[in-house]
């Protein structure tokens, strides 16, 4: 395929109807409560009236969508290396992208997308959303040949680069290897039913709580209906109803959360494409993404108790973010692989394995102050409501005990998985008590170090340290602070001789 990006390019001609579809979509949420009353009152409306509107309003959505489409132009300028997108009807936007700055570029596919036969682009950098770029409706084909001439540098320095009749498209899919991670729907099924259960238990305490309190409001109305109920009761029948009841909400939100990741992540591949890792995934919205491994920040394994027997593990990883309304967006999250598909993406991430080093353990002093803070003070204000202010309180009286040993055991696993290690390459974080989190990040890539160490503390020679990326930060609390500022010579040495990009 051979298409010039040297001169303003529109969109597909079909994407007039993705554009419709998207503004329509649009005024439909901002209207819905009109489009609710008027939906209760219909047979009170004339039908000439109302047909009418709503032709002038659909006819009014296909204008402003043409619009739309015609004021939106893309192009790339090979003299300043930038990627300038217009948009607008009236008001007109330039949004202009400079090449070394683009992060990753990600070629999409919603449920209507998929419908019309087009895909949408968008283009990720580590600044604000101001520089990103968002291309709604082109072709397979154009979109993969203009995220080859984004995503290569050395193809962009020149026009002649830009105007050559050679094939990036087919140039991309030769480079591009057979998919080395394949996430089957067995992994993904293991994955839904192991990951998300601290919202699966908080949709069940709410759930169970509703119905108890409609269902006491509702007996406490209705004496016939009581009696009925007292009857069951007494014959026994009311604790089997609750069990039932639990094992119905748990198998429920159970599905619910395992559709929602078969939904999210069917089809899930990782192919290698020259130096880059290509990821596509999805059911309804086809996602694919490109990730360049100098552009990682922290790479996270995460795995609990029961993925560990099932074999899989979720790889988490973080590129640069310009601030928390970011974060969410830069990390890009690998359900469900195993040990030796994990180790593959590693190794393509950082050319080895990371290897974990010299281990800092926290002082006891962290385990004290947990348990302090999660048991002794919530337990004392218990009895402090219990005595004070509402005696019925002491009638859960037996659920302390089990709340201190689960809150122990919570804490005490936490503390012993907490630690840090120090090599030469990387530096590892592991934490957590029932998901046992690893988190890796590479010296060179740090931005800033903060350590710190408080006065009583100086004898004990402990102090904490806190490891500022472009992704995100990691903290290690009360270790030995003289192993640590050693470290923190090193590290901070290592940054100002680095000269990698990895923004």
């Amino acid at each position: 395929m051979d298409v010039s990006f040297s001169a303003p390019q529109r969109q597909s001609p079909v994407g007039v109807l993705v554009l419709f579809f998207y503004t329509l979509q649009k005024n439909a949420r901002a209207f819905w409560p009109l489009i609710v009353v008027y939906a209760f009152k219909f047979k009170e409306l004339n039908i000439l009236y109302l047909v009418t509107g709503i032709v002038l309003f659909l006819l009014l959505i296909g204008v402003i969508s043409y619009l739309k489409y015609r004021g939106f132009t893309f192009f790339l300028d090979a003299e300043k290396d930038e990627f300038i997108i217009s948009d607008g009807i009236l008001n007109k936007t330039k949004t202009v992208i400079q090449l070394d700055k683009i992060q990753q570029v990600n070629i999409n596919q919603s449920f209507i997308q998929k419908l019309i036969g087009v895909y949408e682009l968008h283009v990720d950098t580590a600044g604000s959303a101001k520089k990103e770029g968002h291309i709604k409706a082109i072709s397979h084909e154009v979109a993969l040949e203009l995220k080859s001439r984004l995503l290569e540098q050395s193809a962009l320095k020149t026009s002649q680069d830009l105007d050559t009749n050679l094939n990036l498209a087919d140039k991309e899919a030769e480079a591009t290897e057979a998919p080395f991670v394949t996430i089957g729907l067995l992994s993904l099924l293991k994955l839904g039913i192991t990951s998300n259960y601290g919202k699966t238990i908080g949709l069940i305490i709410i759930f169970g709580s509703t119905i108890y309190e409609n269902f006491r409001k509702f007996s406490e109305s209705d004496s016939v209906y009581q009696e009925q109920v007292n009857s069951y009761v007494d014959k026994g029948l009311a604790s089997q109803s609750l069990v039932v009841g639990f094992v119905f909400v748990l198998a429920g939100v159970l599905v619910l959360n395992i559709a929602r990741v078969i939904i999210q992540y069917y089809g899930y591949t990782i192919a290698r494409q020259k130096n880059s890792m290509l990821l596509s995934y999805g059911l309804f919205n086809s996602k694919s993404t490109i990730l360049k491994p100098e552009k990682v920040q922290i790479t996270t394994i995460k795995r609990n108790f029961f993925q560990k027997k099932l074999g899989i593990l979720e790889l988490r990883i973080r590129q640069a973010t310009s601030g928390t309304a970011e974060d969410r967006k830069s990390i890009i999250e690998i359900p469900g692989c195993s040990d030796l598909e994990s180790s593959s993406v590693l190794q393509l991430l950082y050319d080895q394995i990371p290897e974990k080093g010299l281990s800092l353990k926290p002082n006891f002093r962290v385990l004290a102050v947990a348990l302090l803070l999660y048991i002794l003070v919530p337990v004392l204000l218990f009895y402090v409501i219990g005595a004070w202010l509402e005696p019925a309180a002491f009638d859960f009286v037996y659920l302390v005990p089990i709340y201190v040993i689960f809150i122990g055991l919570l804490q005490y696993f936490k503390f012993k998985n907490n630690r840090l290690f120090i090599h030469d390459n990387f530096i590892i974080k592991q934490s957590g008590g029932w998901d046992i989190s690893t988190a890796i990040i590479e010296p060179h890539k740090i931005q800033a170090i903060s350590t710190s160490q408080y006065f009583w503390h100086k004898k004990l020679d402990l102090g904490s340290v806190i490891l500022h990326t472009a992704g995100g930060s990691i903290s290690f609390q009360m270790c030995n602070f003289t192993i640590l500022k050693s470290k923190v010579n090193l590290w901070l040495y290592r940054m100002e001789k680095s000269d990698s990009n990895w923004m």
